[in-house]
């Protein structure tokens, strides 16, 4: 239950011992490894390069020439026993553009392996993860307006999609997906799919339902909490009256979509869960193939689903605190990179705030409305990295960095009213979902159950 740190008790002092805690030297020979041997000489490696451009991520700076210095200068600190790297912000870019995507990934996986090994991320036998999307705006250039997605607004720039898993109770980024978007969500999921930890549960929104995807979810081994809407069409053997189930929490429905069906396939039994928020009088359905009302209550599918809202607060990280609302990149090569590196130094930056909260904040419990969930504030730790790099703490200072950290808390205090002052006029107005379908299986349907079934034993 606690977010403490597994089989370390101490905590590292300084930022450079802090960065070397997560990217180790391991980490960076796999890195070296997924690089490609054929390669010509270049004044950039591996971990300069990549180093660089997290630090480019994390210092301010009104352009990618202002913010290149920056980060050149500190790259050269903290690697003062290498080589020096290039000098120019056009060597650079053509050094990322050589550098192959496995490398990025491989980082990005070894980065996993050592949040589990550093953190417990179970709560209640569950790894609970979120998964949403956004879209990120790149610069109107013929290239990206021929192979990326098109502008969503007038007179907008051409749109790359990316898809997150979030763990939802420290806020970590857990994976992504780069690619197009425009209802591609699913077919990112399904691809994340391999990286899912052990005893995971996804929790998504309305959007990321569906036979396929479920069966998908099945097939790696978790398990999913996902909201339904009037656009899902969900089985029973018994009719029910007005659309209204007596005990939703353990009521046992059926997914079996007419493409199931063509295709001889069993229906998936599930469970359908009503939570109603009295503030609001507004009624949220969730399906999950939790079956057993034990291992996943309507209270803990309640708290769970509320803490979905830290997919949004991710978002938010990237593209507002980070500024990474537009991408800066003019090729394809360097926007896939940019996007890619950004993501991984956000990485770094939540592990860096959820490993220094004080020890007081760990041992609370965790309480049924999500109150007393402690969680690091992402902007004061990106302001704490960025006193680190403009000299105001030294990158091997002892204590000084720690304690900057362990301050960086996010406001916990429950919201009576939403935070919204004002309408925007571009912003749709939120219409609430209306419950999900509940059918009678026909004759037909019976029948082809009871054919289907047969085979099946």
């Amino acid at each position: 239950m606690a977010m403490i740190a597994k089989r370390r008790r101490t905590h590292p002092r300084s930022f450079l011992r802090s960065l070397r805690e997560f990217l180790t030297p391991a980490l960076w020979k796999q890195a070296e490894q997924a690089q490609s041997t054929c390669r010509r000489p270049s004044r950039w490696m591996t971990q300069p390069l990549i180093l660089t451009m997290l630090v480019m991520t994390w210092c301010c700076g009104d352009s990618q020439a202002e913010r290149f210095e920056i980060a050149k200068g500190f790259t050269a600190v903290c690697l003062s026993k290498r080589r020096r790297p290039g000098r120019t912000v056009q060597g650079f870019q053509k050094a990322l553009a050589r550098l192959p995507m496995p490398v990025l990934r491989a980082m990005a996986a070894g980065l996993r392996q050592r949040l589990l090994h550093l953190f417990e991320l179970r709560t209640d036998g569950w790894t609970v993860l979120g998964v949403d999307g956004s879209s990120l705006v790149c610069p109107r250039v013929a290239e990206l307006d021929q192979r990326l997605d098109p502008p969503r607004r007038k007179n907008g720039g051409p749109v790359l999609w990316v898809t997150a898993l979030v763990h939802l109770r420290t806020g970590l980024l857990w994976s992504w997906r780069l690619g197009k978007g425009y209802n591609r969500e699913r077919q990112h999921l399904r691809a994340l799919l391999t990286t899912l930890p052990a005893s995971a549960l996804v929790v998504a929104d309305a959007g990321y339902g569906g036979y396929d995807l479920a069966q998908g979810l099945l097939a790696a081994g978790a398990s999913f909490l996902i909201r339904v809407s009037a656009k899902d069409r969900l089985y029973s053997a018994a009719a029910l009256r007005g659309g209204r189930l007596s005990s939703a929490d353990k009521q046992q429905v059926w997914c079996w979509p007419k493409q199931a069906r063509k295709k001889l396939l069993l229906p998936l039994p599930v469970r359908l869960i009503r939570l109603r928020d009295r503030r609001r009088r507004q009624e949220v359905w969730l399906l999950t193939n939790v079956l057993d009302s034990t291992r996943l209550s309507r209270a803990q599918a309640t708290l769970y689903y509320r803490w979905r809202w830290e997919n949004e607060g991710f978002f938010r990280t990237y593209k507002r605190t980070l500024a990474k609302v537009k991408l800066q990149s003019r090729t394809v090569r360097l926007v896939h990179r940019e996007a890619e590196g950004a993501l991984l130094a956000t990485q770094v930056l939540l592990a860096q705030g959820v490993q220094a909260l004080p020890r007081r904040l760990r041992s609370l419990p965790v309480r049924r409305q999500g109150q007393a969930v402690p969680r690091c504030s992402p902007r004061q730790v990106l302001l704490a990295i960025r006193e680190v790099i403009l000299g105001h703490i030294g990158i091997r200072q002892q204590g000084a960095f720690r304690r900057r950290l362990a301050q960086a808390l996010r406001d916990r205090r429950w919201r009576r009213s939403p935070k919204v002052k004002r309408s925007w006029p571009s912003r749709r107005p939120h219409v609430p979902l209306k419950p999900p379908k509940i059918l009678t299986l026909t004759r037909m349907e019976k029948a082809l159950l009871f054919q289907l079934l047969g085979q099946a034993a």
